[in-house]
């Protein structure tokens, strides 16, 4: 497979003034495109990168965060795409730890040693930098959202993003005629993997939306015509929620991805009868470089389940004392194969606490049901143990959301001085729907063993999120 940093000088030699990729700003072909990615490799070199550095981009999703990675990676460096919404400390945890020897910010931050226009300015013609020739560059550094703790670097090598890459695009069936719209921010993998390079690799096009609003979301659908895009359970509920009048057309999207989080049976049904576009969910981590499960787009879509592995890595169910499950019961979810972080940065104990023999323990209790689809249990640190016994808070979750009136739902553990921990929830209703916490409750109960029946039902506007989106559980236990 070409080597990712080639990839703008072969678009280029192969369809010079084909359409490549374009923001809410601008718009670049594929020579347009490698003439910034030549630029900012140029300023870049002058600032000292070299291989083996590291590049930090402060930036909000715009495709010149998509040029910077590629004007790095020209070099031999690696990048680390910083979320421009964390306050200067935040920011500054992370530009440090990655050891960035340049910071590129926009002019609203003071955290930049280097700026955009600087990046933009023709080359002087001196010889251009060359693709560095081993796999096992770094080439990402990702920081993982941080709700369990300080946030950790997952180094990801030009190896794991290829194989990645293949990966998705065979998965997905991705080819020239394919065109992402980015809505998932760019400091997350699934952002840069599945809605940029892939389909760049695949010869298809990508546009880099801005900040996601629901209520103009899909005239951006209308207007830009893409062929998929790729959303996080929440962006999907926002989409349905909208009010019945809302009637968009939708005939370029042949599928749309959903990740991140497992996302309930029951919203994926109603986003697919509103809006008429299947829904393809998958599973994985920042530390597997994005995805390990798919449900094939081509085949047999099971919702309620994250789909089959994906070829070329293998998908597991692990005891606790490190035997494979084969027999679907439940277990932790574990992952091999070329797209499995190289670890994480300057952190070799947690590492190794990760990576065992090769797999991945990704902290997912999971099955695989008779057609060999994993189905997601919950996480391990949210089992809520109510007097000895176990509950998985997820499992009360797809049952509230069984409930027509409910939009979103997330249950916790309270501390209870008897039982140690019980279940309570915390449910988003569906816009203009009559429904009260005793009428969830007596819902929950129709379904549930009494054990695991919510103690307490908590109607709310929303729920916490961090930055990728995902419920934030750990603010909704505090």
């Amino acid at each position: 497979m070409l080597h990712i940093s080639a990839l703008p000088d072969s678009r280029a030699a192969r369809n010079p003034t084909g359409p490549c990729i374009e923001d809410d700003h601008r718009r670049l072909d594929n020579q347009e495109f490698l003439t910034r990615v030549h630029n900012a490799a140029a300023a870049l070199r002058a600032h000292g990168i070299g291989a083996g550095d590291v590049v930090a981009a402060v930036l909000p999703n715009r495709l010149e965060l998509v040029v910077i990675m590629f004007a790095a990676w020209r070099l031999g460096a690696a990048v680390t795409p910083v979320n421009p919404a964390l306050t200067d400390p935040e920011a500054r945890h992370q530009i440090e730890d990655s050891g960035a020897k340049a910071v590129i910010a926009d002019d609203t931050r003071a955290l930049g040693t280097l700026d955009l226009a600087t990046l933009a300015e023709p080359s002087s013609g001196a010889e251009r930098p060359v693709a560095p020739a081993s796999s096992d560059s770094l080439a990402l550094i990702i920081y993982t959202s941080g709700t369990t703790g300080r946030p950790k670097g997952v180094m990801l090598d030009h190896a794991n993003i290829a194989a990645m890459c293949r990966m998705i695009i065979d998965g997905l069936g991705l080819d020239e005629t394919d065109h992402s719209l980015l809505i998932l921010p760019l400091f997350h993998v699934n952002g840069i993997v599945v809605s940029v390079l892939s389909p760049l690799l695949a010869g298809g096009r990508a546009t880099v939306a801005g900040r996601f609003g629901a209520s103009t979301f899909f005239a951006s659908v209308e207007r830009v015509r893409p062929t998929y895009f790729s959303a996080v359970p929440a962006i999907y509920a926002m989409l349905v929620a909208l009010p019945d009048e809302v009637r968009p057309d939708t005939s370029s999207l042949r599928r749309v991805i959903c990740g991140a989080a497992p996302m309930p049976a029951e919203l994926i049904a109603r986003f697919e009868s509103r809006f008429g576009v299947p829904v393809v969910e998958g599973y994985g981590l920042s530390e597997g470089t994005c995805a390990s499960t798919l449900n094939p787009p081509g085949g047999l879509r099971k919702p309620g389940t994250v789909g089959l592995p994906l070829p070329g890595q293998a998908v597991a169910v692990m005891d606790a004392d490190g035997n494979l499950l084969d027999d679907g019961s439940a277990g932790e979810v574990v992952v091999r194969g070329p797209n499995v972080m190289r670890g994480y940065l300057g952190l070799p104990e947690e590492t190794a606490r990760t990576i065992v023999d090769g797999w991945l323990h990704t902290g997912d209790v999971g099955r695989f049901d008779a057609d060999g689809y994993l189905v997601l249990v919950d996480r391990i640190k949210d089992m809520i143990i109510r007097g000895g016994e176990n509950i998985y808070p997820k499992e009360i979750e797809n049952v509230l959301h069984a409930h027509p009136a409910v939009l979103e739902a997330a249950v916790v553990g309270a501390p209870d001085p008897v039982l140690g921990e019980v279940p309570v929830a915390h449910v988003v209703p569906m816009p203009g729907a009559e429904v009260t916490a005793d009428d969830l409750i007596e819902h929950c109960r129709g379904s549930l063993a009494r054990i695991k029946v919510p103690l307490t039902v908590s109607l709310t506007e929303a729920l916490p999120r961090n930055p990728v989106g995902k419920i934030d559980k750990r603010r909704l236990r505090s």
